[in-house]
């Protein structure tokens, strides 16, 4: 059983997709140092998160059933540390994270510890509503705005906002009877700090300090401007109904969103509007103070949680330029034509492939040697003798097939 396992629960939008890149880029050589991230394919987490909580994914949870049990398998069966992470598990119930906790060996010998990365809700709180639309949403950020202000927190977007954002309620279901110390909150640095003090932050917490690792990573999670956003919920609006959601996966949020879109530079970034700051501010102060009496072990500064002051140029992502949303569409149709280029250059290359693959079984089969092996083979298969030497021929070349 291993000896301690390292619970990576959250949250989305804090460097969480660069990190399990890392881990998973680096799994062999974490393994030559005692340190394991047992995943067979780099969403092997998120399947299994998928699977622990029944969540509807766009059709992805019929793929997760029985991924968590097979991850909790792994966990208890490996040595050392063990690490698992993936953000949506902040949203598990009290009950789900009771069993999530059970199944990597809490409560039968394992060290067991908590991990929630956490960042300020000045830019959390844009950054899930351009995660809402990058999942096909349509509703607007005032509308967005207004459900999560909502005290009463009903219907599916205040639930998971708050379910994945509000850091106390997080750690009361999943650090319910894990001591302080077994409960570590990363903090995001603000915004201008060195770019690998994040970094620095987790490899502390997961003990990857001083390792050997690569730590380029493909896969991310980017931000997008105010046009960009507009321009890819204007899209939802449209296509939602046309694009099924397998489709829309690769097509809007991979290829326009995060490969095109997300590379943009010089439009005005999503922000919390000024006008909201005092209610946020009021927030942060009590989760900061209800934080500190826990003794939590904090991994960087509770006070970046805090968030920034108002932006003086705030830009209404509901109103944008028109003209700067007709420049980001013009770089997302290049983007589908370059895309449909090179499908259509791949497609002429396997036809061109599958032709030269025919052109040369017809000429095998016109070969002397292959039609008189067809024809012995014809006259063996019609009776039992033959049949019998058939079989035999079969075994000593190894080979099932009918043909000899």
């Amino acid at each position: 059983m291993s000896t301690r396992v390292l619970l990576h629960v959250g949250t989305p939008k804090t460097g969480t997709s660069h990190l399990q890149e890392v881990l998973f880029r680096n799994r062999r050589r974490l393994a030559r140092q005692g340190i394991s991230y047992p995943a067979d394919r780099f969403d092997a987490h998120f399947l299994a998160a998928l699977d622990l909580m029944q969540l509807p994914w766009g059709g992805l949870e019929r793929e997760a059933v029985g991924a968590w049990d097979r991850l909790a398998d792994q966990v208890r069966r490996s040595s050392g540390t063990v690490i698992v992470s993936h953000e949506i598990l902040a949203r598990a119930t009290r009950v789900q994270a009771a069993r999530a906790l059970e199944a990597v060996g809490h409560y039968s010998g394992a060290e067991v510890h908590v991990v929630l990365s956490v960042r300020d809700l000045v830019r959390q709180i844009p950054a899930e509503w351009q995660e809402n639309v990058k999942h096909r949403a349509v509703l607007s950020y005032a509308r967005f705005l207004e459900m999560i202000q909502d005290p009463d927190r009903e219907g599916r977007i205040a639930t998971w906002f708050w379910g994945v954002q509000e850091i106390p309620d997080i750690l009361d279901r999943w650090a319910q009877d894990l001591p302080p110390e077994r409960v570590h909150l990363v903090t995001v640095p603000p915004p201008g700090s060195p770019p690998d003090l994040l970094w620095s932050r987790f490899s502390r917490v997961f003990g990857l300090a001083g390792l050997d690792l690569d730590l380029s990573a493909e896969r991310a999670n980017p931000s997008l401007g105010v046009p960009e956003t507009a321009l890819v919920r204007r899209i939802n609006r449209v296509a939602n109904e046309r694009l099924d959601p397998p489709d829309y996966r690769p097509l809007v949020r991979e290829l326009l969103a995060h490969q095109t879109l997300s590379r943009r530079t010089g439009s005005p970034r999503l922000a919390l509007p000024p006008a909201m700051h005092p209610w946020v501010s009021d927030l942060s102060e009590r989760w900061i103070a209800e934080l500190q009496r826990r003794g939590y072990d904090v991994v960087g500064d509770l006070e970046d949680l805090r968030g920034g002051p108002p932006t003086t140029r705030y830009a209404d992502p509901d109103r944008p330029s028109e003209r700067q949303v007709a420049a980001a569409a013009v770089d997302a149709v290049v983007a589908l034509l370059l895309e449909n280029a090179r499908l259509r250059q791949d497609g002429l290359r396997l036809e061109g492939e599958l032709g030269a693959t025919k052109d040369a079984l017809d000429r095998a089969l016109l070969r002397p040697s292959y039609r008189l092996r067809e024809k012995v083979v014809r006259r063996l298969d019609a009776g039992r003798l033959g049949r019998g030497v058939l079989a035999t021929y079969r075994r000593t070349r190894g080979r099932s097939s009918r043909s000899a």
